[in-house]
């Protein structure tokens, strides 16, 4: 089968395509025939050597696609099954073992691309707002990269709540598409962003801050919270956030910051199965919407993390083998 391999970390172009032996079924997996791959800034963390990976390695943990065959333990799927997963090694790939219990079935009317690119953004929003920091209706939060995967998705999720989301951009297509999600103001990344937030807050400041970006924006997040405010920084887009004195959350008003993973968040199957199952329910029934932005061939990997890589994507990104 043909795979994306990475036999070096470094930049895009360490992604190679390159011919490797069909997968063996072992027990407790399934073997998918992927119809599509996620692709997420964490792979470009572990590309780079930031997240630390023993090498030669193929990339990528996401993806959706129909079983071919189960190990003789299974009992939960069959071939022909459509799945997807958000935490099975060796994705950007043809052909992948997925354990069963990682993964997820795909209700009827799901798009494949849709169905790869849904859950890790999906479950990362859905454990920021219903375990990190649950904002009630009528409270304002920010958001960052409100036009990326997760800033679309918590958009939609908080506002069809009650709840006032206002966003960072870098460009009017951007905005147009953060506004269309449900977002109430839309600023640019050059805004003097705490400022502006203080000013549509009547002085108050936001809630929470939902950062993905991580380096540029750290600071703004944390000048934006009110008293008592919760940081949720769940990615590095722009790179990690410096050492930081833990004495300035107690004169900035007692704030709160985590550093989340999602794999925290889905510690054992009942969890996995209520994050996906409300995500998925909710893309089937029409309530949520995935952009999927961009999808390359399998063989255009590279280009793909350059475009991720360098803010020109929106929404969703897919590999299509």
């Amino acid at each position: 089968m043909r795979a994306i391999e990475v036999s070096e970390h470094g930049g895009p172009e360490v992604l190679r395509l390159v011919e490797v032996p069909d997968p063996t079924v072992g027990p407790g997996q399934l073997l998918v025939e992927t119809e599509a791959i996620g692709i997420n800034f964490i792979d470009t963390y572990i590309r780079t050597g930031r997240y630390p990976t023993p090498v030669p390695y193929i990339p990528g943990a996401e993806g959706s696609g129909v079983v071919t065959a189960v190990a003789p333990s299974v009992t939960d799927f069959q071939p022909g099954d459509r799945v997807a997963w958000a935490a099975a090694p060796g994705s950007y790939a043809e052909k992948v073992l997925v354990s069963a219990a990682v993964a997820i079935p795909v209700p009827d009317g799901v798009q494949p691309a849709v169905a790869a690119s849904a859950l890790l953004q999906g479950m990362t929003a859905h454990y920021l707002i219903e375990s990190i920091y649950r904002p009630e209706p009528g409270e304002a939060v920010l958001v960052h990269a409100g036009a990326g995967g997760v800033g679309l998705i918590l958009t939609q999720l908080l506002s069809a709540r009650g709840v006032r989301v206002i966003t960072t951009v870098s460009t009017d297509e951007k905005e147009k598409l953060s506004r269309d999600a449900g977002a109430s103001e839309v600023l640019r990344y050059d805004d003097e962003i705490a400022t502006r937030v203080r000013e549509l807050t009547g002085g108050v400041g936001v809630a929470a801050a939902y950062d993905g970006v991580g380096k540029d924006t750290f600071e703004a997040s944390l000048a934006s919270l009110r008293i008592r405010g919760m940081l949720a920084l769940f990615g590095g887009a722009s790179g990690p956030v410096p050492p930081f004195d833990l004495q300035r959350l107690n004169a900035a008003g007692s704030l709160f910051v985590t550093r989340p993973t999602l794999a925290h968040y889905t510690r054992d199957r009942a969890e996995l199965l209520w994050r996906s199952g409300d995500i998925m329910n909710a893309i089937a029934d029409g309530t949520l919407r995935i952009r999927v932005g961009a999808s390359y061939p399998l063989a255009q990997a590279e280009q793909a993390h350059r475009d991720l890589e360098g803010r020109k994507t929106t929404g969703s990104i897919v590999l299509l083998p």
